[in-house]
């Protein structure tokens, strides 16, 4: 009996060990189908802007809200702010915890055009598509980082010119005005100045006193305030935003002014185009705020489709809005 017995052993081990080879080798199979399942999620958008109490923030959230919900099988949106246009720090920080929480993707309105661009490096690195929005990044800044980031949005320069035009025509050569600045370290900031200028010096108008306001209402206000006390004789007052202008409409009142001074400025929010209604400020410039986080939103999921696609800029419109278009 015993000389049967031995033999068997190898042969019971040999039986297990086919058997367990068998039964790992449809499991090493099965891991590509896992590791594929990720590729069918609905990519996660984050939307950073600069500040929600903006009137024409506030509009372009609920312009990519509303886009979210009619593609709500596409992408996810995860909207976020900080408190004013100032609180570089915290737009820092909604960067870099977008990152963390594994978003596919930023889309961001830059409180500042060169402060920002490390921590979109940063994002870059960590695999995520960026695409600017509203205020473009400093080419410089981008170059010496070793990023491309393109930008969605409009030619500043060319918008404020349109408003400036306008302006013009309602005034003489000689005349002067003042200007309210946004934040100068903003790309946006300087080339709507710079549109403004180039306005007033073709018709020969004089810019007095030009300062920052950083975008915000009651600065302005009280800039503008000071600035009237100052130049007596000013026909009209350039914002650079609509914030900024509504402001300055509140200061030429206080002044005493209304109507003797003409406000013009830049965004078309809901309160701006009310004033140019009633004959209060002059004009502005709408450049479409409720879609412009949509159009960054599109250029994202294009982006993250084909990652290999080129890296370049898309103008959106930009236009003049008064009392004629608003009728």
């Amino acid at each position: 009996m015993n000389e049967f017995r031995t033999p068997l052993i190898p042969c019971l081990l040999l039986a297990v060990c086919c058997l367990l080879l068998s039964c790992t080798q449809p499991a090493d199979q099965a891991e590509p189908a896992a590791a594929a399942k990720p590729e069918n999620k609905k990519p996660r958008i984050a939307l950073i802007m600069k500040s929600l109490a903006n009137d024409f923030f506030s509009s372009m959230a609920k312009g990519a809200e509303q886009h979210q919900k009619e593609h709500s099988g596409d992408y996810e949106l995860i909207v976020n702010g900080i408190k004013d246009e100032r609180d570089l720090s915290r737009q820092v920080a909604l960067v870099e915890e977008m990152v963390a929480s594994g978003v596919d993707a930023i889309v961001i309105a830059p409180a500042d055009s060169k402060a920002l661009v490390p921590a979109l490096r940063r994002a870059r690195a960590a695999g995520v598509v960026v695409v600017n929005i509203d205020n473009k990044l400093d080419e410089e800044i981008l170059t010496t980082e070793k990023i491309a980031i393109p930008f969605v949005g409009p030619d500043n320069q060319a918008g404020a010119k349109k408003v400036g035009d306008y302006l013009a025509s309602k005034l003489k050569a000689g005349d002067e005005v003042l200007m309210l600045e946004g934040i100068r370290t903003s790309f946006n900031g300087t080339q709507r100045r710079l549109g403004f200028e180039a306005a007033m010096k073709e018709a020969g108008v004089k810019i007095v006193d030009s300062q920052s306001a950083q975008w915000e209402m009651s600065m302005a206000n009280t800039l503008a305030l000071s600035m009237l006390s100052e130049h007596p004789n000013v026909k009209a007052i350039l914002a650079a935003n609509d914030s900024m202008a509504l402001g300055a409409l509140a200061a030429v009142k206080n002044n005493g002014k209304a109507g003797a001074v003409a406000v013009v400025g830049f965004d078309n929010i809901a309160a701006v185009q009310q004033a140019i209604k009633d004959g209060q400020i002059l004009a502005t410039a709408d450049q479409h705020g409720g879609e412009l986080a949509v159009f960054g939103i599109e250029h994202a999921l294009l982006l993250i489709k084909d990652p290999n696609a080129k890296i370049e800029d898309r103008e959106t419109p930009v236009d003049l809005i008064t009392a004629e278009v608003l009728k």
